[in-house]
């Protein structure tokens, strides 16, 4: 065999028995299902929230009447 063709061999086996890469690869799927979860509840529980809000500012504003003003300074 040529040095070249002993060198690349070599190479190959140890790249096939090296788990690093597939390592990483795993942590990086799972931290993309969690990036993916995080937005996923981020996003339910916003708009969740803002129906909750909502439905207080339509109570709120058929409670007290809307008077026309801005707050603050009495409607100056």
């Amino acid at each position: 065999m040529t040095l070249t063709r002993t060198v690349l061999k070599a190479f190959g086996k140890t790249f096939i028995k090296n788990e690093d890469g597939a390592t990483a690869i795993e942590y990086a799927l799972m931290a993309a299902l969690v990036g993916g979860v995080i937005v996923a509840s981020v996003t339910t529980l916003g708009e969740s929230a803002d129906t909750k809000f909502g439905s207080l500012a339509t109570t709120l504003d058929e409670a007290g009447g809307d008077t026309g003003s801005t707050g603050g300074e009495g409607g100056v």
